[in-house]
């Protein structure tokens, strides 16, 4: 196959963007608009699937949170994160997708949805509108590295072939959905680079309960809301979060527990295990359920009186018999305690391959302002693949379009200096 770049003049450098989920998408668009030439390669037979299945339930764009709290849900990366924010946040997302014909409407929850709650259309529309700004699609181009001269090699279902390019953007996703093309094989081109990658690690993910077959079997799909789970920070400050989750076969998922994965399962790398504790009827008073709870039953079985008395059925009576043995479940003030301070014993997060997204990859230290790697002038790295994580919710999804814009902006301010 010849060199993608023959029929570009010498005089225009060109950029590879590598990955076609929206951090590589915005950073071609990014690109383009400035007057570079863009070749965007993709593993797969089309690009943005990832970002197609994520919309398949409702396509979740952005949220409506004023600047200062959107950023705080980085953690520990809010104050990087907040530097790509500054240049394309929220309400610049709505604005941009509103100039591809698609307005967005904000939710209840304060979530930020397309009008017609899709991805595909957004997604169209977008790629239709690259190509006639002159991006270069290449599909079925698997990224394997540099050659000794430093091109870019890629894995075709024909041969292996070459490209040569005056920068580079790589935006190829972290772990998690390999099926979509989010598989981590980049990781160890860059390794043998000597970059340092930080293990990939499942996050948005679901975690192991050793539950009772009966549990499993007979509960697996049953949805808890709302609950609110209380933990404690490293300093000892206690919070509360409410919000919903669901029993599996193997153990829990859902929002709530995507929204604390990072914090769970960085506590079970660090002890083996952790306790996620839920209060499964909030709104009611402890005090107030130990009264009703102490009336006597007569012939009334326990769960007819956990029913009547307590509104305690189906999912969360069998919560109960799953963790109580037969004399706590006499004892009013355990059942309670119990329900108001449920105790999920975690023994591990889901595999990697199961998880909304991933965390680990290309360490933010190993970058510059621009998102350019230290070692490898002249490559850039955005979205999913970088060390950073956030929940789901819109925060994740523009955190990656910002970031391909400011990895495009970044090579911009390289190529305009370097030629200068």
């Amino acid at each position: 196959m010849p060199d993608p770049r023959s029929d570009t003049p010498s005089s225009t450098p060109t950029v590879a963007v590598i990955g076609g989920g929206p951090a590589g998408l915005m950073a071609a668009e990014t690109l383009r608009a400035a007057g570079l030439q863009v070749d965007l390669y993709d593993a797969k037979g089309s690009v943005g699937r990832k970002f197609l299945i994520a919309g398949k339930g409702g396509m979740n764009l952005t949220h409506s949170d004023p600047f200062d709290v959107f950023v705080t849900r980085y953690g520990e990366r809010t104050r990087d994160v907040a530097n790509w924010l500054r240049e394309f946040d929220a309400d610049a997302l709505r604005t941009w997708a509103r100039g591809l014909g698609v307005e967005t409407f904000v939710g209840t929850s304060g979530r930020v949805f397309p009008s017609d709650l899709k991805a595909a259309p957004l997604l169209r529309g977008w790629v239709r509108r690259l190509r006639e700004q002159g991006v270069r699609f290449h599909v079925q181009h698997r990224w394997l590295g540099w050659n000794d001269d430093g091109a870019l090699r890629f894995a075709t279902p024909d041969d292996e072939v070459v490209a040569h390019a005056d920068a580079t953007v790589l935006a190829m996703g972290g772990g998690s959905w390999p099926e979509l093309g989010s598989d981590g094989a980049w990781v160890a081109a860059l390794e043998a680079k000597d970059i340092d990658i930080a293990p990939l690690q499942p996050s948005n993910c679901g975690f192991d309960i050793s539950w009772s077959e009966h549990l499993a079997t007979r509960f697996a799909g049953e949805p808890l809301k709302p609950v609110v789970a209380h933990w404690q920070d490293s300093d000892g400050t206690a919070h509360q979060r409410q919000g919903e989750c669901v029993l599996t076969a193997t153990g829990i998922e859902g929002s709530l527990v995507y929204a604390l994965s990072p914090m769970l399962r960085d506590a079970i790398a660090r002890d083996g295990h952790t306790t996620l504790v839920l209060d499964l009827l909030p709104g009611r008073d402890e005090a107030d359920l130990v009264r009703r709870l102490a009336k006597p039953r007569g012939s009334r079985s326990l769960s007819e009186h956990l029913r009547r008395e307590a509104g305690v059925a189906g999912v969360r009576a069998a919560l109960l018999y799953e963790v109580l043995d037969k004399t706590a479940l006499t004892d009013p003030a355990r059942i309670a305690r119990t329900l108001k301070r449920f105790p999920f014993r975690l023994l591990r997060p889901r595999p990697i391959a199961e998880a909304i997204s991933s965390a680990g990859g290309v360490p933010i230290e190993a970058l510059d302002d621009r998102l350019m790697l230290s070692a490898l002038p002249g490559v850039f790295a955005a979205g999913e693949m970088l060390d950073w994580e956030a929940p789901t919710g819109g925060y994740l999804l523009t955190a990656c379009f910002a970031s391909g814009r400011h990895a495009a902006l970044g090579v911009i301010d390289w190529l305009a200096k370097r030629n200068a």
